[in-house]
């Protein structure tokens, strides 16, 4: 039986290394069930360097983990500067300052290609 080659990009966290898996995994998973289900999760296309994941004032729908890459959120100032609320680098969730209200109070913005969930 042949095993199979399990290569990652050396910024990309798997389940299995992810400081989230506590909270979003089953705690009686075996380490080859946490590979398996990593290899089954489904993402979407990568956002590019500048590509936005959301915009301030945008309808909250959904909290993200960052896989790889990192973002920055930010907001715009009455003069119109981008002031920087903070920096999400892999396993860490955004998008949590929107799960109270209806919509997202700051910008997320990928500084360099970015995968998330």
């Amino acid at each position: 039986m042949a095993s199979k080659l399990n290569v990652r990009h050396a910024s990309q966290i798997g389940c299995r290394d992810c400081s989230l898996s506590p909270l979003c995994l089953p705690l009686a998973l075996k380490i080859e069930d946490i590979d398996e289900l990593d290899e089954i999760i489904k993402r979407g296309r990568p956002l590019k360097k500048g590509e936005h994941l959301f915009l301030e004032g945008d309808a909250f729908h959904s909290v993200f983990a960052v896989r790889s890459g990192a973002l920055k959120t930010y907001t715009s100032t009455n003069e119109g500067e981008e002031q920087i609320t903070g920096f999400y680098l892999p396993s860490e969730l955004v998008g949590l300052s929107g799960l109270d209200t209806d919509s997202y109070p700051v910008s997320a913005q990928a500084i360099e290609t970015t995968m998330k969930l």
